[in-house]
C-alpha cells in the first residue's frame, strides 16, 4: 500500500472512531426512575448515569455499555438473586453500592455475577455490601476489579457466606487495589491463568487467598490478616509471589502445597501460627524473606529442588519444623540468618564459621510427646540435647546451612511491624 493509500485507511479508521464516539449518547437515571429502563433503551457503547438515591431492583446487562454512579447510588438486590447480572462483553461498573444479594449458594447469587462470554468487563470503585458472593467471574476473560471494598453477610457463620471474589476458568485477570472482609475466603481462584494480583487487603475471612490449579500468575503487594489462614496457594506453577505481608492468621501466613518453579521473594509473614506452611514444594527459589514471630517460622514437609537463600528467620519459637528423612541443605551466596544461631564469626566476614541446624532430638521428641515440653528446662533435657549433638548416632534429620549470615538482611520491616502493632495490638 503506497503513502496515499496508508494515509486514506488512516483517515477512515479516525472517521469511524470519532462516529462511534459522537454515537455514544449519556443517559441519567434521577431517584424514582428505574436503572433497569435506562439499560434497555440504551444502545451499545452508551453511558447510563446513576444518581444518588437507593434503587430496589435486580439489573440485568445484555449489552455493552458503561454503568456510572453518581456520588455513589445503591443498587438493592432486595435479597433476591443476583443484584447486577452482566452477559455482554466490554461493561464497566463503576461507582456504585452494591447491596443486599440473594443467599441461594446452589444458584451462586452474587453482587455482580459477570457471566461467562462477558469478557473485559470492568467492576471499579464500587462498594460490594451484604451479597452472598461479591463477584462470581466466570469463563470471561481480561476482567479488571479495581479499587472496590467488598464485605460479605457478615452476620453468618463463615461455612454460610460466599466468597469476596470467586475467578473461575478465566485468563489475564487483573484483580487489584480491593479491600476484601468477613467473606468466607477473600479470593477464590480456580483454574484461572496469566492474572494479576496487586495491592489488595484480605482479612477477617476464612482464606485471605484459596487458590488452587492455576499457572502463569503474579501476587504482589498484598496483605492479609486476621483470617483462619493468609495465603494458600494448592496445586499451581509459574507463580511470582512478591512483596505480600501476611500477620496474625491464626494457621499459616503463606502455604505452598504442590507449588512447581515458583519465585516467592521479599514477603513478610508474622505473628501467625505458622510463618510458611511447605508441602510438596519443587523447583522453586525463596529469597530475602521476613519470617518473625511466629510460633513456627517454616514447616516443612516435603520439598525438594528448591534454593533458600537471603531469608530473616527471627524469634520464631521453633524456627523449622522438619518431618523428612533426610537433611536439607539451605543457604548460598547470601546466606540465612537464625536469630538463635550459637554460632561465631572469627574472620568476620559476616557468615557463620560452624553450621547451624535448625532441629534435634529434643524437637523430634516434642513434636511427637507434647508433654515434654513440659520439661524442656529440665537438666535431662538439656543433656539429652547435648548428647545428641556429640553422638551422630542419636542425630535426628534437620536443615542445615553450613555458613549462615551473621546480621538479618535489613531492619526495615520492624518498623512496619511497629505501625501494624500499634493499630491492632491484639495479634491473635
Amino acid at each position: 500500500m503506497g503513502a496515499a493509500g496508508g494515509r486514506l485507511a488512516w483517515l477512515l479508521a479516525a472517521a469511524a472512531a470519532a462516529h462511534g464516539a459522537a454515537a455514544a449518547a449519556t443517559l441519567s437515571v434521577a431517584p424514582g426512575q428505574s436503572i433497569q429502563a435506562a439499560i434497555d433503551r440504551a444502545a451499545p457503547g452508551d453511558i447510563v448515569e446513576v444518581q444518588r438515591a437507593r434503587y430496589m431492583e435486580n439489573l440485568r446487562i445484555e449489552k455493552t455499555l458503561t454503568l456510572r454512579g453518581i456520588e455513589r447510588p445503591t443498587v438493592d438486590g432486595g435479597g433476591k438473586g443476583n443484584t447486577i447480572l452482566v452477559t455482554a462483553p466490554d461493561v464497566t461498573i463503576e461507582g456504585i453500592i452494591v447491596a443486599n444479594s440473594g443467599d441461594d449458594r446452589v444458584a451462586q447469587n452474587a453482587g455482580i455475577y459477570i457471566y461467562p462470554g462477558a469478557h473485559r468487563a470492568k467492576v471499579q470503585h464500587c462498594y460490594l455490601s451484604y451479597n452472598l458472593f461479591g463477584l462470581w467471574i466466570e469463563k470471561a476473560d481480561d476482567v479488571q476489579i479495581l479499587h472496590n471494598n467488598i464485605t460479605g453477610k457478615r452476620d453468618y457463620d463463615s461455612p454460610r457466606r460466599g466468597n469476596g471474589v470467586q475467578l473461575y476458568n478465566t485468563k489475564g485477570a487483573r484483580i487489584i487495589g480491593n479491600e476484601v472482609s468477613f467473606v468466607r475466603d477473600a479470593l477464590y481462584i480456580d483454574v484461572s491463568h496469566h492474572a494479576e494480583f496487586r495491592q489488595n487487603n484480605m482479612h477477617h475471612s476464612r482464606y485471605g487467598t484459596h487458590y488452587m490449579n492455576s499457572y502463569y500468575n503474579v501476587w504482589e503487594d498484598n496483605d492479609t490478616w486476621k483470617n483462619q489462614a493468609g495465603l494458600a496457594l494448592m496445586e499451581v506453577r509459574d507463580q511470582v509471589i512478591r512483596n505480600n505481608r501476611a500477620w496474625s492468621n491464626l494457621d499459616h501466613g503463606i502455604m505452598l502445597r504442590t507449588v512447581q518453579d515458583a519465585v516467592i521473594e521479599n514477603n513478610i509473614v508474622m505473628d501467625n501460627k505458622r510463618g510458611f506452611f511447605v508441602y510438596d514444594l519443587e523447583y522453586a527459589e525463596l529469597r530475602g524473606n521476613v519470617i518473625a514471630g511466629n510460633q513456627t517460622g517454616v514447616h516443612l514437609a516435603g520439598a525438594a529442588k528448591n534454593v533458600w537463600d537471603g531469608n530473616d528467620l527471627i524469634g520464631n519459637r521453633l524456627q523449622v519444623r522438619y518431618v523428612l528423612t533426610r537433611d536439607q541443605d539451605w543457604g548460598g551466596e547470601q546466606g540465612n540468618y537464625w536469630s538463635n544461631y550459637r554460632g561465631w564469626d572469627r574472620d568476620r566476614d559476616g557468615r557463620g564459621d560452624i553450621p547451624y541446624e535448625a532441629n534435634d532430638i529434643v524437637d523430634r521428641l516434642s513434636w511427637r510427646y507434647p508433654a515434654v515440653q513440659m520439661l524442656m528446662a529440665s537438666p535431662a533435657v538439656q543433656a539429652l540435647r547435648l548428647v545428641g549433638q556429640q553422638f551422630p548416632v542419636l542425630r535426628v534429620p534437620s536443615v542445615v546451612e553450613v555458613r549462615p549470615r551473621m546480621m538479618p538482611r535489613s531492619t526495615e520491616w520492624a518498623q512496619w511491624r511497629a505501625r501494624v502493632q500499634k493499630k491492632s495490638p491484639n495479634v491473635r
